[in-house]
């Protein structure tokens, strides 16, 4: 029988997946093109995605379901699509994870601001969530992981919805850039109070993906104050492959497997229960980093 994700993170580490749109795009999505759809029209890549990574080593599988939001798929004129999607995104995501894995059904931002920034309030906002949050249940997720987010106050929506339509453990993690002051938010919230509005809406891990112009030095000091401010509770953070760098041929990330598995020891060594990748990370990023965490 699988064991209690809560329980395994606060004994050790468990190593999360990497990225998931970059592989898409290298078999051909498009940009700009709804990756939700791979679901249904190309289900064996999207699959071949999260084995990959099952293979490398991860034992917390993601879900294909960043998008999934019908506000987000609407965008695309698919608001119909919401709960056939993310039911496949799940259940994609869990023949791949196996009996021993877990899946995190993957929430993230809605696309808009909440109230007095938007036009969107919490209720309206409550819906949204809860809706694909059910489809994500229904197809098998283990955990609904609520991420990159900006505004506390969308992340503690998500954990309500989250707790609302299931018993599930509830992960909420920011996108975090650097100031003069240290870490904060795109809405300038501070890492301790991003951290905590998410711990008093009832997130039971907390933490970070992503970052913006975030070496991976600046994930290590990321992680420790992560870390001081979950306090008890288990903490997650998937860093980029290093900072981006611009190049003729676009965006990209050039840590190599070897330096991110180094990361990966001082993300471990800072308390990080949950150590995963996002962008530019690949099945061989992740399979150095479980390497060395093993």
């Amino acid at each position: 029988m699988k064991s209690d994700l809560l329980s395994v993170c606060r004994s050790g580490v468990v190593v999360c997946d990497g990225a998931m749109g970059t592989q898409l795009m290298l078999r051909g999505l498009t940009p700009g093109e709804c990756g939700m759809r791979w679901n249904e029209e190309r289900a064996a890549d999207v699959g071949a995605v999260h084995s990959a990574y099952a293979q490398a080593g991860c034992r917390l599988i993601t879900t294909n379901s960043f998008g999934g939001t019908r506000t987000m798929l609407e965008r695309h004129g698919l608001g119909d699509q919401v709960l056939n999607w993310n039911r496949k995104a799940a259940a994609l995501a869990r023949a791949a994870a196996g009996p021993d894995g877990w899946v995190f059904g993957d929430v993230g931002p809605f696309g808009d601001f909440l109230e007095p920034l938007g036009d969107t309030t919490e209720d309206q906002l409550l819906a949204i969530f809860s809706e694909q949050i059910g489809a994500l249940v229904e197809g098998g997720a283990d955990a609904i992981l609520v991420e990159t987010m900006s505004d506390p106050a969308e992340a503690a929506v998500g954990v309500r919805a989250a707790k609302s339509v299931s018993g599930l453990p509830v992960v909420v993690t920011y996108a975090f850039q650097k100031s003069a002051d240290g870490f904060r938010t795109m809405m300038g919230t501070p890492v301790g109070d991003a951290i905590a509005a998410a711990l008093e809406a009832g997130a039971d891990i907390v933490g970070a993906n992503c970052g913006t112009d975030l070496s991976l030095d600046d994930y290590a000091a990321l992680a420790k104050e992560l870390k001081a401010a979950a306090g008890s509770a288990p903490a997650i953070l998937q860093p980029n492959a290093g900072a981006p760098k611009s190049t003729p041929e676009g965006v990209v990330y050039d840590a190599t497997p070897e330096e991110m598995a180094a990361a990966a020891l001082r993300l471990r060594d800072a308390g990080i229960s949950i150590i995963g990748g996002c962008c530019g990370t690949t099945p061989a990023h992740l399979a150095a980093m479980a390497g060395a965490l093993a």
